[in-house]
């Protein structure tokens, strides 16, 4: 989860689940492995305007994931307006693996982040690494690509050449000064006009309260009477929103490197940027302790050496194979990409030595990894286009000069490496549409319980969110995990996999506060 506004060098999220460089590739190919079996949609006390959404019968087919099991696929019709369904409708894109077991204890449905992230496939790719083998045992895994995202009706924007130019043009105006601004804004209105004339009308709908009322129509035409929910870094603000809106319908739901609602967007984007500093500064402890490390003496020096190399990037970019130029906006997305998961820190320790070489080629591998670049230059997904819809509409624009003078003093104070490339021009500011979301804690009274998870240096999500979730949540329940990268479950805790696998499995509500390794 990237700050919504104001964050101007990457403007994406690699989803929480699916942020180490390694994993496997969906290749669509239709299979014939026996589909699981479908349930009955439950459409008891649904309205009559909703009855003939809720009320639709699946039609299944069967495809191909990368682990072994029975994968189909189908679409579900949604309204694109729920507070008016008959205006129109969109198409939701959804993948069932079936229970290992064959005895499925129901649907579980899961969302790796974003906003803008694929659930459909992350579990295509493969249901066990999305959710762990005792999981994939024991639920028929759902994969679902919220509204606006990848397969389901999405947000459109640029070309691959226009996305390009979006991302990795440097500006011409010197960083800061009014130039740079107006052409940082101009810049901005024309990505937003291409949304508005690419995405059929669907821009002002693409919200977080609509996508979670996508999921409670999922979950009933899925045939389950509750909703169990895994989801991850802003899947975590959609299952809570889902908790608010049909508490009662709650299942089993487990909340993974929790987003705090009621913080306003200037103080997420702040959080951050001292959240990214923390998780410099870890990498940099371990990387002085490796022999291929490009830094010397003390993490203090070493940080300063690498605000320099950033500094040196930023008025002398590198020149890559493929005509692009290296600037610090760049690099220091290569950076946020790399924090998200300790495992890659061995590859920015390499990025970071070839970028002080002259060589920005390994730095361009992990910008491009982060906003889903393929070599050839095209984009595997919309996960960007989708992020900056969700969060136009999401947050309101509630910013002070007060606050935002704070923020920066802040950033300024606290992640002194950070802060020069953090904050940029609102790029929502210019959206075709103003925001209709708002901001607040979310208590969910009478729902069942749910575990929120929070590792304690995660940079993206930090921990203080989790705290604050699982504070509001009327029935939630905190498990902590103490270490590195963004979210905990599959991340090398036994001790937090076996509360949320208890959990799920056996209904074993985790101990308040506990604590893992």
């Amino acid at each position: 989860m990237k700050a919504p506004r104001r964050l101007l060098s990457a403007v994406a999220l690699a989803g929480a689940a699916v942020v180490a460089l390694t994993g496997c590739i969906y290749n669509g190919i239709p299979d014939e492995a026996t589909p699981a079996p479908s349930r009955t949609p439950i459409v008891d006390g649904v309205s009559d305007d909703l009855l003939p959404f809720y009320g639709q019968e699946l039609a299944w087919e069967s495809c191909s994931g990368a682990d072994a099991g029975a994968y189909d696929c189908t679409t579900v019709t949604a309204p694109r307006d729920w507070n008016d369904p008959a205006s129109g409708d969109i198409e939701l894109a959804i993948v069932r693996r079936a229970a290992d077991s064959g005895d499925a204890l129901g649907s579980l449905l899961v969302n790796p982040g974003g906003p803008g992230a694929s659930g459909y496939d992350l579990v295509a790719d493969s249901a066990q690494f999305a959710v762990g083998s005792v999981l994939a045992d024991a639920y028929d895994v759902i994969g679902f690509d919220p509204r606006g995202v990848g397969r389901s009706s999405a947000v459109t924007c640029l070309d691959a050449a226009g996305t390009d130019a979006y991302f990795f043009d440097i500006p011409a105006a010197p960083r800061g000064t009014p130039e740079w601004e107006a052409e940082l804004t101009a810049r901005n209105e024309s990505f937003a006009a291409a949304c508005e004339q690419n995405s059929d009308g669907i821009l002002p709908f693409i919200t977080t309260e609509f996508a979670a009322r996508d999921m409670d129509l999922l979950r009933a035409v899925l045939g389950d009477e509750k909703l169990n929910y895994l989801g991850y870094s802003y899947g975590t603000f959609l299952g809570a929103t889902y908790a608010e809106l049909y508490p009662d319908k709650v299942g089993r739901l487990v909340l993974d490197g929790a987003i705090d609602p009621s913080v306003p967007s200037i103080e997420v984007s702040t959080t951050q940027a001292i959240g990214f500093e923390s998780a410099l500064r870890a990498f940099m402890t371990a990387c002085l302790a490796a022999e291929d490390c490009p830094f010397r003496g003390t993490v203090d020096e070493a940080m300063a050496d690498l605000g320099t190399l950033l500094a040196s990037v930023d008025a002398s970019p590198l020149d890559a194979a493929d005509g692009r130029q290296l600037g610090a906006d760049s690099l220091m997305t290569a950076v946020i990409a790399a924090l998200y998961a300790e495992d890659n820190w061995p590859i920015l320790r390499q990025a970071l030595t070839q970028t002080l070489q002259g060589d920005p080629e390994t730095a361009f591998l992990l910008a491009d990894f982060y906003y889903a670049r393929t070599p050839s230059g095209e984009y595997e997904d919309n996960s960007s286009e989708a992020f900056r819809a969700y969060n136009c509409m999401d947050y309101p624009d509630d910013l002070t000069p007060e606050a935002e003078a704070a923020s920066q003093a802040r950033i300024a104070a606290e992640a002194p490496t950070v802060a020069p490339y953090w904050e940029g021009v609102d790029a929502c500011a210019v959206w075709p549409y103003p925001p209709t979301g708002t901001r607040g804690e979310i208590a969910a009274e009478g729902a069942a319980p749910m575990v929120v998870v929070g590792t304690t240096n995660d940079p993206a999500t930090p921990y203080e969110w989790s705290v604050a979730l699982a504070d509001q949540l009327a029935s939630g329940v905190l498990v902590t995990r103490e270490g590195e990268g963004h979210t905990g479950f599959q991340k090398g805790s036994a001790c937090v996999d076996d509360a949320v696998e208890s959990y799920f499995v056996d209904g074993t509500v985790p101990e308040d506060g506990l604590v893992c390794q």
